[in-house]
């Protein structure tokens, strides 16, 4: 999981290129919820809890639920299987998302392209394809939910396609939690009955309305950072890239407008599930028009995939979550960093820019009395002014996590931490917190609603 916080990026990253997104045309038709829960179907109580009336109650501080092969303390050869077990999952994931419409498709997260060549596969003239892709990312909401809603379509290729298998792959909205400051966290049924998040923030910015989706990319995480609601209850699976995508149009029916920045940083470690990932960002950049220097991709730091991203050539924000200024006390809030030590991950990092030209932000969760005092920010600052990165820090006060053991910084050790660092020349924002209310940080309303915790897919 990288920084797991519903936030408001302040970055914006320089580049020469520009992508021309498309918009769509249609007007939003989801009401607004407050503070809402949505009855769903075949609820299982193993994985969410009942569906009793006191939505109060599903929000006040719950233990986190716990894989039984979850532990605190340093890295162990059990979280090393998880990992490689997720990266492996990732494959098998797209791999399954591929699969024929025979075998059953999910058309959400496929290019207009890929749409037009599944149309002439099942006789269909090409324009078919384009008449889905234009069902399937319609704008502000509108987004269609079942193949049935493909009114350009004849009832008779509809029910064609339902008998293949075909289906639009939306995943259903099993609670919405929403703040004063219009922050809304959705979590999201998938077809195998589990939950992610996915929250929605939005901003005036220079006049213009501006709304982030924060995105999920895995079921749990294996990563295990100290701080972070998610990791403590396990890695399930790999999200497909319709699941991804999924939560981008879930957002925009709710607030009834376009979504016009992503980021990466909801449930999960994006860089353990590159395919998915990637696919996802086609989806969004070319066929939802979100432009990919709108789009941010978060991580902690696993090993060969930045250099996967690298490859990528996206015009797209890489975000490293460092946290720490030094491999000791980063290894006590990222246990991973045992075997990916700092040193690594930041040449790395200079290789990503030199290939890419594109500067890498370093996210930095400011932990109370851990990691926040002015000697962190020095050593910090000396850290990155030293590197060949054009590096932005982005300051994140910690939003606080049912059973975890790290409180909040006050306001004036933030600004102060902040000030050190552009004494030393390393330009940085503070992050405005946002949605403490809606239990905010990743995996907080998903722990409310399941009571046990992630088990491994068979």
């Amino acid at each position: 999981m990288p920084h797991a916080r519903a936030t408001t990026p302040t970055t914006r990253a320089h580049v020469t290129r520009a992508m021309t997104p498309r918009r769509g045309r249609r007007r939003g038709r989801v009401a607004r919820a407050k503070v809402h829960r949505f009855a769903a179907a075949g609820s299982s109580e193993n994985q969410l809890g009942d569906d009793d009336d006191d939505a109060d109650d599903a929000l006040a501080p719950t233990s986190v639920p716990r894989n039984a092969g979850v532990r605190d303390g340093p890295w162990a050869k059990a979280d090393a299987r998880a990992v490689t077990e997720s990266i492996a999952d990732a494959e098998e994931t797209l791999r399954r998302a591929k699969a024929s419409a025979d075998g059953g498709v999910s058309l959400l997260g496929l290019t207009k392209r890929e749409l037009e060549a599944l149309a002439v596969e099942r006789g269909m003239p090409k324009f078919r394809g384009k008449q889905m892709a234009d069902h399937l990312y319609a704008a502000n909401g509108t987004s269609a939910r079942s193949v049935d809603e493909f009114t350009t379509l004849s009832k008779a290729l509809r029910a064609e396609l339902v008998a293949a298998g075909v289906r639009v792959g939306r995943s259903s909205v099993h609670h919405v939690a929403a703040a004063t400051d219009g922050t809304a966290k959705l979590l999201l049924r998938l077809d195998d009955d589990r939950v992610v998040e996915t929250v929605g923030i939005p901003a005036t910015e220079g006049g213009k309305n501006r709304l982030t989706a924060c995105v999920s990319s895995q079921v749990g995480c294996p990563m295990r950072c100290t701080f972070c609601a998610t990791g403590k209850g396990g890695f399930a699976r790999n999200l497909a890239p319709h699941e991804i995508v999924d939560q981008v149009l879930a957002l925009e029916e709710h607030f009834g407008q376009r979504v016009t920045n992503v980021v990466f940083m909801g449930m999960g470690e994006p860089l353990l599930n590159v395919p998915n990932v990637l696919k996802a960002h086609e989806v969004l950049n070319k066929e939802i028009g979100i432009g990919a220097r709108h789009i941010t991709i978060s991580t902690v730091g696993v090993r060969g995939s930045i250099e996967k991203l690298a490859y990528a050539q996206l015009q797209s924000v890489l975000a490293v979550s460092l946290h720490a200024p030094n491999q000791e006390l980063r290894e006590t809030i990222i246990p991973s960093a045992k075997v990916y030590p700092m040193e690594d991950l930041l040449q790395d990092c200079e290789q990503y820019f030199i290939a890419t030209g594109r500067r890498v932000t370093f996210e930095y969760t400011l932990l109370g009395g851990v990691n926040d005092q002015p000697e962190h920010a020095k050593e910090l600052g000396r850290l990155l002014y030293a590197r060949n990165l054009a590096s932005h820090v982005n300051l994140i006060p910690y939003n606080p996590v049912d059973d975890a053991d790290f409180k909040r910084p006050s306001r004036a050790t933030v600004y102060a931490f902040r000030d050190v660092l552009e004494q030393e020349r390393v330009p940085a924002s503070i992050r405005q917190t946002r949605g403490l209310e809606a239990a905010a940080a990743c995996g907080q309303l998903r722990n409310a609603y399941q009571k046990n915790a992630m088990t491994a897919s068979a």
